[in-house]
């Protein structure tokens, strides 16, 4: 497999017939001004045309060669087959109304965007799945090694995906549980990651199925105990929603939900403000997890080998500068 890996590099090349345009467009230009002076061999030095273009040449292709060691070429991909023993994880993400809530900066769910990124850089190696919920539950991205792809739709996540709000966890339980291989033969866990302001009673009794069924659950409280209003937009503002009568409703952490539904999933319960230690210890948890073979189809690393061409460019560049305009003088007798 053959490509430049900064292609756009190349309009170096236009370059090129540019300049053989000025070299030509000035050697005419020289040639009218030297006839209108008439005899001036005395007067300057004695310039050789062959050098000119010599000098032009050099100076061209140096240019050519320049712009193909920018562009780097690389050469060596190949398909492989690999196989590495993994995990199944999936992170259940909460995106109802009250993860815009700003307790906790820049809020609840840019944070948690953060955590979660951070949980899959950490997590590399495993099978990565993605489930949004809110009022009911969808899966983003299913099982998969592909982390670039994770990474990318967490960064999606919003309240405007599901249209039915709320904070369904059983429904995101469910759909991990309902998502994972029947016949995996390795370790399986769900990282909760939710404010815990739970409308689902079964959350509890899904996580201990889920548990009874070898899946480990940790929930990871993404607010605090003061808790906040929560903002009627992802626009900075003082709109907030209100209830019937008027009043701005607050959302908290439910710290205690959050704990009892680790303690029936076999898990832990964390908070999204502890940052990398909390990562740490979902990292850890994973470790602990039965591995399975699985295969992997990947690409081999591409060569570069831009040297190969930025030796020529700067040997014809140092070429260049040897050259004169000049003609060679005989010496007279």
């Amino acid at each position: 497999m053959f490509r430049f890996q900064h292609p756009d590099h190349l309009w170096l090349l236009a370059a090129v017939p540019i300049l053989l345009l000025l070299l030509f467009g000035y050697r005419q230009w020289r040639r009218n001004v030297l006839t209108r002076l008439g005899e001036t061999a005395r007067l300057m030095p004695v310039f050789s045309e062959l050098k000119f273009w010599l000098k032009g040449i050099l100076f061209a292709l140096a240019l050519v060669f320049l712009s193909l060691a920018w562009a780097n070429p690389q050469m060596g991909a190949r398909k492989q087959t690999t196989t590495q023993k993994a995990a199944d994880v999936f992170l259940a993400i909460d995106i109802s109304q009250s993860m815009l809530c700003r307790d906790v900066a820049p809020s609840r769910l840019e944070l948690t965007k953060i955590f979660a990124q951070k949980i899959v850089q950490a997590l590399e190696g495993e099978r990565i799945g993605l489930i949004f919920f809110a009022g009911n539950a969808f899966l983003a991205v299913p099982l998969s090694t592909d982390y670039s792809f994770v990474l990318q739709s967490i960064q999606s996540a919003s309240p405007d995906l599901l249209t039915e709000q709320g904070t369904a966890i059983g429904s995101a339980l469910e759909l991990a549980e309902k998502s994972f291989e029947s016949e995996s033969g390795g370790g399986r866990a769900v990282v909760l990651i939710t404010d815990g302001e739970n409308h689902d009673e079964a959350a509890l009794d899904t996580a201990k199925k889920s548990f009874d069924r070898g899946t480990v659950v940790l929930a990871v409280g993404a607010a605090t105990a003061g808790g906040g209003p929560i903002p009627s937009s992802d626009w900075e503002g003082s709109q907030y929603k209100r209830d019937e009568k008027g009043e701005v409703v607050r959302t908290r952490l439910n710290e205690d939900l959050l704990r009892k539904i680790a303690q029936a999933g076999g898990g832990q319960a964390l908070n999204i403000s502890q940052s990398d230690r909390a990562v740490a210890a979902i990292e850890r948890a994973v470790g602990r997890l039965e591995k399975r073979a699985l295969e992997v189809r990947s690409l081999s690393e591409l060569e570069s080998w831009y040297q190969w061409f930025l030796f020529p460019a700067l040997l014809f560049l140092s070429l260049e500068t040897l050259v004169s305009f000049r003609k060679r003088q005989k010496i007279a007798e």
